[in-house]
Formats: C-alpha cells, structure tokens, sequence
C-alpha cells in the first residue's frame, strides 16, 4: 500500500498506568496543561492550542499506551482511508462512528504491529481560546515508539498510514512525518514495544527555557537537556512523570519542504550529533532505562482486560 494517502496530523495520546490520575495535579500546577474533561478513570488534558485535549491519564492495571490520536482534515478523506485500509490486511478494530470523547468527532482505530491502538478521527470540536501562553504547552508535537521490528513498524507507519521519512540512524531509529513537522512519530528499535517518551511542544525558545525554569523552581529537574537535536533541529529538555514516563519540552521543530527534502543517515553514537548545543551530552545509562520503558502489552479485549 504505497499510496499517498495517509494521515494528516497528529492530535495526541492517551497513557495507561496504576492510578495514573493521581498525577493530575503534577500536570495542571507544574507540566502547564488543563483539565479538559473528567470521565470514570480518565482524564483528558488540553494545551493551548486547539485539540480538545492532547494527553490522557487513564488508570489500569500495567504501563503502557491506551491509544494514540491522529486527526483526518476533512471526512472525505477519512472515509477514503477507512476504504483503502479495509479493503488490506489491516486490524480494524472500530469502524467509522461518534466518538464520545473531549470534542467528539468521527473516525475509527485500529491496531499497528506492535498491537499498539491507533485512532484516526476528523471533525472534532476544537478549542477557539487558543491564544498562545507563555511557559505552556500548546500540542504534542511527536511520540517516540519503541518496536521490536523497526523495519517491520516503519514499513506499516509509511506504506500503510502514509508517513514519511525525514531522517534516520541506521536499524537505530526512524522519524517518520504525516505533517510538515520533521516528525510526529519517531520509532526506537528495542527488545519490546513500549512508549519512549512524548514531546509538548512550547511556543517558542523563550517559553521553552522558562517552562524548564517552571519546573525547576518546583523541584523537577531535566534529566536530560536542556540540548538541540540534530535529526529535527530541535531543543530538548526531558523529564520522568509521576508514573515514570518520560516527557519533553520542545519547539522550533524543522518544518520540512516535501519538494526538496531527503532524508539524511545520522551517525549513532556521536554526542554532537544528539546534541548540537553540547550543553546536554549522551542520556545517562538510567535515563535511557527509563526511555525503554516498561514492556506494553498493547490492545486487549474487555474479556482479557
């Protein structure tokens, strides 16, 4: 399936762990984001911008993903990916409807490789209070998976959902596009599928430093940045949640120009290369523990929930 419909955007995600909502107050009093809305074991979060809600904190019994959100820019365009995706070897696991979630909308899920849920939706009630504010976080602007296949998952993530490469270290890692941000989903070749981190984006340089400063004074230190990646272009400042997942501050992420863009091999290893600033160096051994993340059993059904 190499054709050139895909998704068009990313919205957000929803992250599953022993009682995840007692970390709300971690993200409205220190992270920068708002209660969206509050339904039996979950919590959805808003930023700045439009999305009715960009990260979720659902309760459950292990660590990992509930779902990822992608967004269609019109139905037309979603029914005729349903379309192209049915009519392939692809796990539907609901088919086009309401969703009842913050901003409703219409769309489907489905399953990636690594079982991972994956919902596709248009027509959402977005937010009309979206002036940028300083320090907050206005989307999520990528997901960093980690995969078992790397060849595998990104074959699936561009053949099939229509995602392009921007950049990639070799059988390493893969930053995949489905907008003209550098990318919103990156993929980590790993021993187990699970989350590596997800980034918020801020609205500028300055309001990168002084959301770090925010957390600083609060007692929440990076543990690793702040940095500028090379592959994206991108500052960084990671930290560890509550519940033990990492989570990162950016912006200014290169905006790729699909006519002229090709894809660049980066060398693995090379601190210069991960962190063009020098001011970050390599993760720590613990850091990229913690980046591995806990194995994701991805999707089951009620009966095996």
């Amino acid at each position: 399936m190499s054709e050139a419909l895909g998704v068009d955007f990313l919205r957000g995600i929803v992250m599953r762990a022993p009682g995840m909502t007692d970390s709300v107050a971690f993200y409205e009093q220190t992270w920068g984001l708002a209660v969206a809305h509050r339904d039996d074991g979950t919590i959805y979060l808003r930023g700045t911008g439009r999305e009715p809600f960009i990260y979720g904190l659902s309760d459950g019994d292990d660590f990992g993903i509930d779902y990822i959100n992608f967004g269609m820019t019109s139905r037309d365009r979603l029914d005729a990916l349903f379309a192209r995706l049915r009519d392939h070897d692809v796990a539907i696991l609901e088919e086009p409807h309401a969703f009842d979630t913050p901003g409703g909308g219409f769309g489907f899920s489905l399953l990636d490789p690594d079982n991972r849920k994956l919902r596709i939706v248009c027509d959402v009630e977005e937010n009309t209070d979206t002036e940028p504010v300083h320090a907050m976080p206005v989307k999520v602007s990528h997901v960093v998976l980690n995969t078992p296949d790397l060849q595998r998952t990104e074959a699936f993530y561009t053949d099939t959902l229509g995602f392009r490469l921007s950049d990639y270290y070799v059988d390493q890692m893969s930053f995949l596009r489905c907008s003209t941000d550098h990318h919103s989903i990156g993929l980590f070749k790993n021993a187990h599928a699970s989350a590596n981190h997800v980034a918020f984006e801020m609205p500028d340089i300055d309001g990168f430093m002084r959301g770090i400063g925010r957390l600083k004074q609060m007692g929440q230190v990076p543990s690793w940045g702040p940095g500028r990646h090379g592959p994206g272009n991108n500052p960084f400042a990671y930290f560890v949640s509550p519940s033990g997942f990492v989570i990162e501050f950016t912006t200014e992420l290169q905006q790729i120009d699909e006519a002229t863009h090709v894809a660049q091999e980066w060398p693995w290893g090379d601190p210069e290369k991960s962190d063009r600033w020098m001011t970050a160096g390599p993760p720590t051994p613990a850091m990229r523990a913690v980046m591995l993340g806990r194995p994701d059993r991805g999707w089951r059904t009620e009966a095996e929930a």
